[in-house]
């Protein structure tokens, strides 16, 4: 399986981009948030990917960070979700807003992307709900871009995928949301709880450290009254 393309990009579509790997094209659709953020033609880009394989098709998808490819498959766990579905979510939200819409059971803001309607928002939050707080807290090791290799000609250009380590490069915010989720899931909270606390504190203070999340969230957290 194709985990990881660097190379050149050839030419850039409404809704893919033809990368060059050693004189092979490879045809990766992305999100039109993904395809705003990469560079011109002939320049160097790097991707992680995943791969739709089907009777009659092959399609390679491909995501700026980890933690949107995992979103990706996650959210195409959700009945009526499909890839063209998961990018117009992960384009309208990117991988943190998804983070965010879910914890808080935002699914006005998963109905936002084009494509998708109420009913079908509902499902994503409601499916996703137990399932998104542990990938939410490896969003610090997982947000971390892939590195493009320094010449695109060179052999090491088609990698698997594994896990990034954290990184002093990884996003402050997502790292903190993480950690925070983490040392509330320690203290006995449950992952939907500590998720939509974590969500809603992060919203309020999105410069907020980790030990600021943490005040935040316990505080939205204790009994009201």
């Amino acid at each position: 399986m194709i985990g990881k393309l660097s190379g050149r990009i050839d030419y850039r579509g409404d809704d893919h981009v033809l990368i060059d790997v050693k004189g092979v094209g490879y045809l990766v659709y992305c999100s039109e948030r993904t395809l705003a953020a990469l560079p011109g033609p002939g320049e160097v880009v790097a991707l992680y990917t995943d791969l739709l394989v089907r009777e009659d098709l092959l399609q390679l998808f491909g995501f700026p960070t980890l933690l949107e490819k995992e979103w990706h498959r996650l959210l195409m766990s959700v009945q009526g979700i499909g890839a063209k579905a998961s990018l117009a979510i992960l384009g309208t939200l990117g991988a943190e807003g998804v983070n965010r819409a879910i914890a808080l059971g935002d699914w006005n803001a998963v109905k936002a992307a084009k494509g998708i309607g109420p009913k079908t928002a509902q499902r994503v939050v409601n499916e996703l709900k137990d399932k998104a707080p542990a990938l939410m807290a490896l969003g610090g090791m997982l947000g971390i871009a892939p590195a493009p290799v320094a010449d695109a000609d060179q052999d090491a250009v088609i990698e698997p995928v594994e896990a990034a380590p954290k990184s002093a490069s990884a996003p402050a915010g997502a790292a903190a949301q993480s950690e925070a989720l983490s040392a509330l899931s320690n203290l006995g909270y449950s992952p939907g709880e500590a998720a939509s606390a974590v969500a809603q504190a992060a919203g309020e203070a999105p410069e907020a450290d980790t030990a600021g999340l943490i005040r935040a969230a316990l505080k939205l957290l204790a009994p009201k009254g």
